[in-house]
C-alpha cells in the first residue's frame, strides 16, 4: 500500500495554519484485545489518518480518537465497549442505511474516511467455527475530491480533484473529476499557477509536502478553495508517476496522451497514487489527459473570479453569480459544461468563433432547438453512471440513466438528420462533432437493445434487492420467480388440506429460524399433541398461547421456495454483473456520448439566453480592440428587470493603439452611480465573449484577451494580517507585474485605503504603469478627481464619467457613462440620502466648502513627471556563487552529484 497521506486541513478554518499530524493513539493489540478489535485495529493500521467507519451487521462503528471526533462532528451518542490497555474504549455508530447523509457531513467538515466492509457472509465465518470472524477489509477511502455517490453532489456542478506539482521552474495542475472520468493537464508558468487551479475549482488538492513552504504555492494554494492535502514528495518524482499513470491507463507509453512536461507528468502521477490508495485496487474509467497549454485558456486570477462573481458570489454562493443569470441547462451533464466554459474562456479566435458558431445556429432555429432541449430533458447523466459502475458501486437505477442516455443519443440523431446534410444550412463543426459521438454502432447500440429488452423501466436502487431484470428475458429466472412467487397460492392450499385433514384452525406462518410451519392456539392443539408419533403433524415449538407444527409436505416446499428464492436473486445478480462489465468495458465511448450531450446541452442553452435577454454576437478576432455599444451587466440586468425597473446600457470604447485611440478611460463620478457596475460589466462581456457565448448589448467587438484582471472592493485578510489597504496593494501588485498589451483590467478606487495625497501618488503611479509600461486596456474607476488631467498629459487616455443630476434638491443617478470627467463626487448628498443625521450633513457641507476653496491639490501636480520618464535601476550584478546557486536543481541531483555541487559552492564562498 502507498504511503499515507497527511491529514487533510479544511480551508474554512485551517487553510493557513501549518500542517501538522494529530497525536497518535497506541493502537496495538495486547492479551486482552477481543478478535473482532484486534481485526479492526490491524485495518485501521492501513489508513491511520482516516476516520474507519468498520461495518458490524446494521451499524458502522467507529473507536477510539474516530468515536469521539465523529461524536463531536455528527452530535451522534459518545458511548464504550470494552477496553484496550486497561482503557475504555470510546465508541460510537451510525446505521448503515443512513451512512450517505453523515457520509456528507463528514466531507464537508474535511474528514477523510475509510469504508470498511463485510466481505463474507457470517454464516460462512460460522462454519471456520463458533469463534471466527467475518472477514473485513476496507473497499474505498472517500475524500472530498473523490466523491462519486448522487447523494453527496451536486448534480449541477463538478467535483474535481487537483494535483500540482512543480518541475525545473515551470508548474502543472493535473485534475480529476472522478464522478465522470474527465482528466485535464495544464502547464504553465509558476506565475499562472494560482489562476490555473483557481479555473477548475478543486474540492481537494494534492500537494507534495516539500512544496509547503513555497510562496507559490501558499499563493495558488489559498485562491483554490479546495482542501489541501500534503502528499509524499516520492511520489512526485518523474520516474515513478510516470510508472503509476501507465499502470492507472493499463499502457505502456504515454507518448499516446501527448508530449507532457515534466511537471505534468508529476502531478498526473500523484493522482494516479491517490486513486490507488483511496480506491481500494479498483480501476476508474477514466478519459485521456486533455491537455491544455498556458495559451489556450483566458488566465483569471482568485481574486478577479471572487471579484467579478463569475461562478460563485462573494458568499461562496451560487445564485447571483454570472453562470446562475445565464444557466438555461436542462440536464445536469449540460450544466457542468457550461460551468467549466465559463470559468475556463477560451483564447483563440478561431475556437471561440467555432463555439460562437454553434450558439448562433441554434439561436436562428427555435423549433429544432425546443425539441432539443425537450430530448434532452429525457435523458440521465450517463458520465456519473458510467463512472459509478466502472468502480464497482453502481446500481439498476444507473443501468437505466445508461439506458436513457443512450436512447436520447439516439432519438437526437435522428432529429438532427434532417439538417446533416443540407450545404446551405447543415450544423456548424462543433454540433456535428457531438453528432458523430452520438452516432450509436456496434457495441453501443447491442448494450441499448440488451438493457431496452432486459431492465425494467423502474427499477430499484440496489441490485441486492433483484426486481429490476424483465419477465422473459432469462427463463430460468422466469422458472425461479413462478416457483417462488406462486407459493402462495401453494401454501394457502396445504393451510387448506391441514386444516381439512386435522379439524383444527391452523394458520402457515413463516419466520428466519423455522421457515414455514403451522400454527394453532394452545388448546386447539392439545389434541394433536396427545395424538402421538403416527400424527403426520409434527410438533416444532410451544409458547405461550400458540402451538406451532410442521409437515413432511410443508418441509419439502419451505427448502423449494426458499432456494427458489435464492436462485433468483442470483440469476438477477449475474446478470447485473454482467451488464455492469459490458458497461465499464465501452466506459469511453459512453463518456463520448455524455460529453456530446452535454455539450449540445450547453449549446442550447446559450442559445436560449441569448433569445430571452436580446444578446448578440460578438465579433472576436485577434486585434487590440475592445468597443461595447449598448452594453448591459447580464446579472445586474436580471436584478433590476425582476423589480420591473429598466436598466440603462452603456457603451465603452478601448482601442489599442491606434492614432488617437484610448486604451486607458479613467472612469469618475459619486459613490451609487454605477461605476462599479460598468466596470464589472466589460470585464464580464470579455468572459461570455471568450466562453463562446452572445453578450447582452447592441454590439461588440472584442481583440482577444489574455489575462484578465478586477480589482474592485476588497476585504481585511485578518487570518493572515492584511488590511483592507494591504490586499488591495497586494492584488494591484499582481496586476502591474503579470499583465501584457493584451490584457484587460478593471480598478475601482486604488488608493482609498490610505491618506489622501498618500492614496492620490499611488493611483497616478498606477494609471502611468498600466498606460506606459502594461499597455493593458484598462478602466480605471477613482474618487481622485485629479486623474483626469492624464487625459491631457497621456496619449490613449481618455476620461469617463458617471452622470448624476440634482433636482429640486434631491440627487439623481442616471447610470450612463458619458465622456468628460466628473465636476464633483456628491459625497455630503450620498451621505444623505444613506440616512446621515440631518446636523452631521450640514456640518459635512460647511467643511466641503471650506476645503474646495483651497486650491492646494491640483497645483501640487502641475509638474509632476511621468512615471514612464524614469528608468528603472538596473538589476544587481549576480555573483558566480548566485548563478552557481541558481543553476542547481535539487530534485534532480543523485547523492554523488549533490556532494560535489556542495564542495563546488564551497570553493567558489572562498574566492
Amino acid at each position: 500500500m502507498l504511503e499515507a497521506a497527511a491529514p487533510i486541513r479544511h480551508p474554512a478554518s485551517q487553510m493557513n495554519a501549518p500542517l501538522s499530524h494529530p497525536p497518535k493513539t497506541d493502537l496495538k493489540p495486547d492479551a486482552g484485545t477481543t478478535p473482532v478489535m484486534a481485526q479492526y485495529l490491524s485495518v485501521k493500521a492501513g489508513q491511520p489518518e482516516a476516520m474507519l467507519f468498520f461495518r458490524m451487521g446494521d451499524f458502522y462503528e467507529l473507536f477510539f480518537e474516530d468515536a469521539q471526533k465523529a461524536a463531536a462532528a455528527l452530535g451522534i451518542a459518545l458511548t464504550k465497549r470494552g477496553k484496550h490497555q486497561g482503557e475504555d474504549i470510546p465508541m460510537a455508530g451510525v446505521p448503515v442505511h443512513a451512512m450517505d447523509g453523515y457520509l456528507a457531513r463528514l466531507i464537508r467538515q474535511g474528514f477523510k474516511v475509510a469504508v470498511c466492509e463485510q466481505l463474507e457472509d457470517p454464516a460462512e465465518a460460522k462454519k471456520r467455527g463458533s469463534k471466527a470472524v467475518v472477514h473485513r477489509d476496507i473497499v474505498r477511502v472517500v475524500t472530498p475530491g473523490t466523491l462519486t455517490e448522487d447523494t453527496l453532489l451536486d448534480a449541477r456542478g463538478a467535483n474535481r480533484l487537483a494535483a500540482v506539482a512543480i518541475r525545473k521552474g515551470r508548474a502543472a495542475v493535473a485534475v480529476v473529476e472522478l464522478s465522470a472520468g474527465v482528466v485535464d493537464s495544464v502547464a504553465c508558468d509558476l506565475s499562472d499557477l494560482g489562476a490555473a487551479l483557481a479555473a477548475f475549482r478543486p474540492s481537494e488538492v494534492l500537494v507534495p509536502d516539500r512544496l509547503f513552504s513555497d510562496e507559490t504555492m501558499k499563493g495558488a494554494l489559498d485562491g483554490s478553495g479546495g482542501v489541501v492535502q500534503a502528499m509524499p514528495q516520492a511520489l512526485a518524482e518523474p520516474v515513478g508517476a510516470k510508472d503509476r499513470v501507465q499502470r492507472l491507463y493499463g499502457v505502456s507509453a504515454l507518448d499516446g496522451f501527448g508530449a507532457f512536461e515534466e511537471a505534468e507528468i508529476s502531478a498526473l502521477g500523484l493522482i494516479a497514487a491517490y486513486l490507488e490508495t483511496t480506491q481500494a485496487g479498483k480501476i476508474p474509467a477514466l478519459t485521456p489527459p486533455r491537455r491544455s497549454g498556458e495559451s489556450g485558456f483566458l488566465a483569471i486570477d482568485p481574486a478577479t473570479r471572487l471579484s467579478l462573481e463569475i461562478d460563485r458570489t462573494q458568499r461562496g454562493e451560487r445564485d447571483g453569480s454570472l453562470l446562475h443569470a445565464i444557466d438555461r441547462t436542462v440536464t445536469s451533464g449540460g450544466a457542468r459544461a457550461l460551468a467549466e466554459r465559463i470559468s475556463r474562456p477560451l483564447r483563440d479566435p478561431a475556437a471561440i468563433n467555432a463555439g460562437l458558431d454553434a450558439v448562433e445556429w441554434l439561436l436562428e432555429r427555435r423549433d429544432l432547438r425546443r425539441d432539443l432541449r425537450d430530448a434532452l430533458r429525457a435523458s440521465a447523466d450517463v458520465a456519473r453512471a458510467t463512472s459509478r459502475l466502472a468502480l464497482g458501486r453502481g446500481g439498476p437505477r444507473d443501468l437505466a440513466a445508461i439506458r436513457s442516455g443512450l436512447k436520447t443519443a439516439q432519438g437526437l440523431s435522428a432529429l438532427f438528420a434532417a439538417t446533416a446534410n443540407d450545404p446551405l444550412a447543415g450544423p456548424p463543426a462543433r454540433v456535428t462533432a457531438c453528432l458523430d459521438r452520438l452516432a450509436l454502432e456496434g457495441d453501443l447500440s447491442h448494450l441499448l437493445a440488451e438493457l431496452t429488452d432486459g431492465l425494467m423501466d423502474e427499477p430499484p436502487h440496489l441490485a441486492r434487492d433483484g426486481g429490476y431484470v424483465n419477465p422473459g428475458h432469462r427463463p430460468e429466472l422466469d422458472a425461479a420467480r413462478t416457483l417462488r412467487d406462486d407459493s402462495r397460492k401453494v401454501i394457502a392450499e396445504l393451510e387448506a388440506k391441514a386444516v381439512a385433514d386435522s379439524g383444527v384452525a391452523f394458520k402457515v406462518r413463516h419466520n428466519a429460524v423455522l421457515g414455514y410451519f403451522l400454527e394453532t392456539s394452545a388448546k386447539a392443539a392439545e389434541l394433536l399433541l396427545r395424538a402421538g408419533p403416527d400424527s403426520p403433524f409434527i410438533h416444532r415449538q410451544t409458547l405461550a398461547n400458540q402451538v406451532r407444527f410442521t409437515t413432511v409436505e410443508l418441509s419439502e416446499l419451505d427448502a423449494k421456495i426458499s432456494q427458489a428464492g435464492h436462485r433468483a436473486l442470483a440469476i438477477e445478480a449475474e446478470t447485473f454483473e454482467g451488464w455492469r462489465r459490458e458497461v465499464a468495458r465501452l466506459a469511453g465511448p459512453l463518456q463520448g456520448v455524455a460529453e456530446a450531450l452535454a455539450e449540445l446541452d450547453a449549446h442550447a442553452a446559450l442559445s436560449e439566453w441569448a433569445e430571452e435577454v436580446g444578446a448578440v454576437r460578438p465579433s472576436v478576432d485577434d486585434s487590440l480592440c475592445f468597443a461595447v455599444e449598448a452594453g448591459r451587466h447580464p446579472v445586474v440586468e436580471a436584478a433590476v428587470k425582476a423589480q420591473g425597473l429598466p436598466y440603462t446600457p452603456n457603451n465603452c470604447q478601448l482601442a489599442g493603439d491606434g492614432v488617437g485611440a484610448s486604451r486607458l478611460s479613467i472612469v469618475t463620478g459619486p459613490n451609487m452611480a454605477g461605476k462599479s457596475t460598468f466596470l464589472r460589466q466589460n470585464a464580464l462581456l470579455v468572459v461570455l465573449a471568450q466562453a463562446g457565448a452572445f453578450v447582452p448589448a447592441r454590439s461588440m467587438k472584442l481583440g482577444v484577451v489574455d489575462r484578465l484582471f478586477s480589482r474592485v472592493g476588497a476585504g481585511d485578510d485578518l487570518a493572515r494580517g492584511r488590511s483592507t489597504f494591504m490586499m488591495e496593494m497586494v492584488e494591484t501588485a499582481a496586476i502591474l507585474t503579470q499583465a501584457t498589451g493584451r490584457s484587460f483590467v478593471v480598478l475601482d478606487e486604488i488608493g482609498r485605503g490610505t491618506a489622501t495625497y498618500d492614496g492620490l501618488a499611488i493611483a497616478w503611479a498606477t494609471a502611468e504603469a498600466l498606460h506606459e509600461t502594461n499597455r493593458a486596456r484598462t478602466l480605471f474607476a477613482t474618487h481622485y478627481h485629479e486623474l483626469a488631467q492624464l487625459e491631457e498629459r497621456l496619449d490613449h487616455v481618455c476620461n469617463l464619467s458617471m452622470k448624476a443630476r440634482e433636482w429640486n434638491g434631491e440627487l439623481v443617478f442616471l447610470h450612463e457613462a458619458a465622456p468628460g470627467a466628473a465636476d464633483r463626487s456628491y459625497g455630503v448628498q450620498v451621505a444623505r440620502l444613506a440616512g446621515v443625521p440631518t446636523a452631521v450633513v450640514g456640518r459635512a457641507r460647511e467643511v466641503l466648502e471650506r476645503l474646495e476653496n483651497e486650491k492646494a491639490a491640483t497645483a501640487r501636480l502641475d509638474d509632476l513627471p511621468l512615471f514612464a520618464a524614469a528608468e528603472p535601476p538596473p538589476p544587481p550584478m549576480k555573483s558566480m556563487l548566485d548563478e552557481a546557486v541558481a543553476a542547481i536543481d535539487p530534485d534532480d541531483l543523485t547523492p554523488r552529484e549533490a556532494l560535489e555541487a556542495l564542495y563546488r559552492l564551497k570553493g567558489l564562498a572562498k574566492t
